[in-house]
C-alpha cells in the first residue's frame, strides 16, 4: 500500500496517497462543524460552532485534528481499521518540538500507523520544482514564511515567520469593500470569494496609486441579489503585500524581506538561493503577483536578485497551491522504501521525542 501524504493548513488539508506529479486526491476545509455534547443550545435550539484545528499553520485543537484525520484517513482514503499504513506530515516552518511530538504520539497511539515521517513544507516546495537548494516564500492562509533551503537543509537562522496571511487580507478586503458599499454587511465567507475572483496586483507602486484614483468600477450580484461595487479594492489586497503598511505593519515588502532574511546565509551561497526562488501558497496565484514580484526585484538592496523557479513541465497547473503535499509525495517514494522512516518498534523503544532524530 503506498504512503499517504497530508499537508494540513489552516484553511484547507489536502491528502492522498503519494504518487508524484499529480495533485492530493482529497483538498477539504480544515475547519469543522462542532456540536454540543447534547445537540441543543441553552434555548433548546439545534446549535452548530465552528472550530478551527489549525491556527496559523500549527495545530491547536487537538481533539478536533483526531476527527478530522478519522474522516479523512478512513472514510476518505479507504485505510481500514487493523491495517493502517505509512504516512508523511508537511511541517510548517519553525513548528515547536511539542506540536511534532504530540502529532507522531497521535499518530502511533490512536491511529496504529506502521511507519512516519515528516519534513518541512519549505524543503518540499523545492523538491516539488526539481530542486535541492534555493528559497520558499510560502504565503499561507495564516501566515508567510521565508525560508532559505540548502542541500535538502531549511537554514532556520536566516528563515522568518510573519503571522500574516490569506485571512488577514480577506479581512483588509472587507474592511475596504465596507467603506465604499456601507449599506452591505458581508459575511468573510462571501468576502473570500470576492477576493479568489477579483484581487490582484499592480505593476508597481506608481501604478498603484494611480489605479486608486482612475480604476474601473465593477458590480457584482451578491447570493441575496444585493449588488455592490468593486474599484480600487481590489488591488489593495495585493498591494499590502509589498507595502504591509496598509496592514499597519512596519515591515519590508516581501521580496526586501525575502533578501534581507537570507543575507546571514554566506556569501557563497547566496547566489544559487535566490536564483531558486519558489512562491507558493494559493494567494500567489493572484493575477499579476509573479509579474510585480520579478519588478521589486530588480529594485530590492541585495545586488543579487530573487529569481523565481518555474515549474517542470509535466507538473500539475496547480503545483503553486499544492507544492508541499507534492514535494511529500516525491519525497515518500525515497524514505518509505530506504527505511529512512520512524518503525513503530522504534517508536515503542523511544518514544515521540524520536521524531527530531530521524526526520529533520
Amino acid at each position: 500500500m503506498e504512503a499517504v501524504v497530508v499537508d494540513a493548513g489552516s484553511k484547507l488539508l489536502k491528502a492522498g496517497f503519494a504518487v508524484p506529479d499529480q495533485e492530493p486526491s482529497l483538498i477539504i476545509p480544515t475547519k469543522m462543524k462542532s456540536v454540543p455534547a447534547d445537540g441543543q443550545s441553552a434555548d433548546g435550539e439545534y446549535e452548530e460552532v465552528f472550530v478551527d484545528p489549525v491556527v496559523r499553520g500549527f495545530i491547536k485543537d487537538w481533539d478536533a485534528m483526531e476527527d478530522l484525520l478519522h474522516h479523512v484517513l478512513y472514510t476518505c482514503i479507504g485505510w481500514e481499521i487493523g491495517n493502517e499504513g505509512q504516512i508523511l506530515f508537511t511541517d510548517p516552518l519553525l513548528t515547536p518540538k511539542t506540536v511534532r511530538e504530540q502529532l507522531v504520539q497521535l499518530m502511533f497511539e490512536t491511529f496504529n500507523i506502521s511507519g512516519f515521517y515528516a519534513s518541512e513544507q519549505a524543503v518540499l516546495s523545492l523538491y516539488a520544482v526539481g530542486r535541492i537548494s534555493g528559497c520558499t516564500v510560502d504565503i499561507g492562509h495564516g501566515k508567510i514564511d521565508i525560508a532559505p533551503v540548502c542541500e535538502g537543509a531549511v537554514q532556520h537562522i536566516a528563515s522568518k515567520r510573519f503571522e500574516i496571511g490569506g485571512i488577514d487580507l480577506t479581512k483588509l478586503l472587507a474592511q475596504e469593500l465596507h467603506q465604499s458599499n456601507p449599506q452591505i454587511n458581508l459575511d468573510l465567507s462571501i468576502v473570500e470569494k470576492l477576493k479568489e475572483q477579483y484581487a490582484c496586483c499592480a505593476e508597481d507602486q506608481s501604478v498603484y496609486e494611480n489605479l486608486q484614483k482612475t480604476s474601473q468600477v465593477e458590480s457584482h450580484t451578491l447570493p441575496d441579489g444585493q449588488v455592490i461595487t468593486i474599484r480600487r479594492e481590489r488591488y489593495t489586497v495585493g498591494e499590502a503585500l509589498f507595502q504591509p503598511s496598509i496592514l499597519g505593519m512596519d515591515e519590508y515588502g516581501i521580496v526586501e524581506q525575502l533578501v534581507r532574511s537570507i543575507s546571514s546565509v554566506s556569501s557563497e551561497n547566496l547566489r544559487q538561493l535566490l536564483e531558486n526562488t519558489v512562491v507558493c501558497g494559493g494567494t500567489a496565484t493572484m493575477p499579476g503577483f509573479e509579474e510585480r514580484f520579478q519588478k521589486e526585484a530588480a529594485l530590492c538592496s541585495s545586488s543579487i536578485r530573487p529569481s523565481l523557479v518555474k515549474a517542470p513541465e509535466y507538473m500539475p497547473e496547480n503545483l503553486i497551491k499544492n507544492s508541499a503535499w507534492m514535494g511529500g509525495a516525491i519525497l515518500a517514494k525515497v524514505v518509505f522504501p530506504q527505511n529512512q522512516h520512524i518503525t513503530k518498534a522504534e517508536y515503542d523503544e523511544t518514544g515521540p521525542t524520536i521524531v527530531h532524530k530521524k526526520c529533520f
